[in-house]
């Protein structure tokens, strides 16, 4: 994720001074110190995941694989009557289990098709299905509810604070709308296990007035047209995770056109800022570049950007990365910084919100590479700026695998996790850094990762020990030196 259409460093709300590298705001707030995850009864799932960052994120006791979400989208209100088919494989007995939901009014439950008693406690959808559900099985939700664009609950994590400037729905009135997840507000957007570590096949059904269209993850799948309305049906080949699923309505021009291998490309930007959408073209480019790097073929069935009447950021949402409709002119290296999060973020996600690092240092450190070789910046200068930032910042916000406060988890992983991706390839030379890299893609493809599984396969790789540089860079409280 970057903000905005240039780039610079900074959080959102104590910092003006922005300079020449890959942009980062996050909203302010605190950490709930020393929470910890209390043992689930007999038979019930975790209410929490065990994030550290974000204790009440996540769900235990199941894995889901599967996500149908149905919006009914009509101009003039903000609600929409919705639904969501959950398909769930349960990895205990589940006489109970909870989904992550906010801001929405649920109507109706069941499980396996049977209607299931429910309660809502706080951020937490409490399922009781009719009968236990058995280890090891596979089954089925039904979720009938009403989506509330305008909702904007306070964070759980954060009490007293407002909700982060960037997340939740943006809310376009008669214009239509567009998702913003990350890190913690995906399920304003539907019941889900909101976690990067539970990831699984997305498919939106989007109904919209015929002078409207929609857009979702994945691919186009179907559209039909009935009593002047027209429904829309996207959906993920590969698992995603959900802080970065979108679907949008609006009123879009579509370029289409072709990648590397033949790849789908198919980009939606509000017929307003069509005329601005210069970076659009360079998307074959950009991929080729960016697989040559990491050795490996982009990892989803399509790619393209969505663009929309405005947004706070840059966020890489799989397969559809989303921007402002006015930041497609002119800025390669923050279309370049998402694209590469599809690969480290998206096809590979952070395992608990401590291990950020991988995807937002890999996206800067690739930025950073691509601006220096199209003239456009200097890899040395923008990593002698990177860090003199975070020797400023880490006394303040902790280091980037044990951050004081989930506010910063978008903003403060991005430097030093790009300083030891810059140090570690001059320590190794291109040839083994880009075999690491290839290696770690390749291994944790589909799946989510650890820092730890980042340095097992360096070493690997290596046949040297490098854990100690780098859990300096990640957990050391002071910055290490410059590489």
């Amino acid at each position: 994720m970057v903000t905005g259409l240039g780039l610079g460093w900074g959080r959102a709300r104590r910092r003006t001074t922005a300079l020449a590298a890959v942009a980062v705001a996050v909203a302010t707030g605190s950490l709930v110190a020393g929470t910890t995850v209390s043992a689930a009864a007999a038979g019930a799932g975790a209410r929490s995941i065990g994030d550290r960052l974000f204790p009440h994120l996540g769900n235990g006791g199941y894995d889901v694989q599967a996500y149908d979400v149905s919006y009914d989208y009509r101009p003039g209100t903000p609600k929409m009557n919705a639904s969501v088919h959950i398909d769930a494989l349960a990895g205990q007995e589940l006489s109970e289990f909870s989904l992550d939901s906010a801001g929405q009014r649920i109507d109706t439950v069941e499980v396996g098709g049977k209607a299931a008693r429910f309660t809502v406690e706080g951020e937490k959808l409490v399922v009781d299905p009719a009968a236990a559900l058995p280890k090891g099985r596979p089954f089925r939700v039904d979720i009938g509810f009403v989506a509330d664009r305008s909702a904007a609950p306070e964070p759980p994590d954060r009490p007293g604070a407002p909700s982060p400037d960037l997340a939740g729905w943006y809310d376009f009135g008669d214009h239509g709308f567009a998702l913003f997840g990350q890190a913690d507000r995906a399920h304003l957007f539907f019941p889900m296990n909101d976690h990067p570590s539970d990831k699984a096949r997305v498919a939106f059904r989007i109904t919209t007035p015929k002078d409207m269209s929609a857009v979702a993850n994945g691919t186009l799948r179907s559209r039909s047209t009935e009593g002047g309305r027209t429904t829309y049906v996207y959906g993920t080949r590969d698992p995603i995770p959900t802080d970065v699923v979108q679907a949008s309505v609006g009123r879009f021009k579509e370029f289409s056109g072709q990648g590397p291998h033949g790849l789908p490309l198919r980009s939606h930007v509000d017929t307003r800022f069509a005329d601005q959408a210069e970076q659009v073209a360079n998307l074959p480019g950009d991929l080729a570049w960016v697989e040559k790097q990491i050795g490996s073929p982009y990892p989803f069935e399509s790619y393209g950007v969505l663009g929309v009447q405005e947004f706070g950021a840059g966020l890489e949402t799989a397969t559809l990365s989303t921007f402002a409709g006015t930041g497609l002119k002119d800025d390669p290296g923050i279309m370049v910084h998402e694209l590469v999060h599809q690969y480290f973020g998206d096809a590979v996600s952070v395992h608990t919100w401590d291990d950020m690092w991988l995807s937002e240092g890999h996206a800067v450190y690739y930025t950073f590479r691509f601006l220096d070789e199209k003239g456009l910046g200097s890899l040395e200068g923008n990593m002698e700026r990177a860090y003199e930032y975070d020797k400023e910042e880490r006394t303040n916000v902790g280091p980037p695998g044990r951050l004081k406060s989930s506010a910063d988890v978008l903003g403060s992983t991005n430097a030093p996790g790009a300083l030891m991706l810059y140090g570690l390839h001059k320590k190794v030379g291109d040839e083994t850094f880009r075999t690491i890299e290839k290696t770690f893609f390749d291994r944790y493809r589909g799946r989510s990762a650890t820092t730890r599984d980042y340095v097992d396969v360096v070493n690997e790789v290596t046949g040297r020990d490098f854990t100690k540089y780098v859990d300096d860079w990640i957990y050391a409280p002071t910055t290490p030196p410059m590489p």
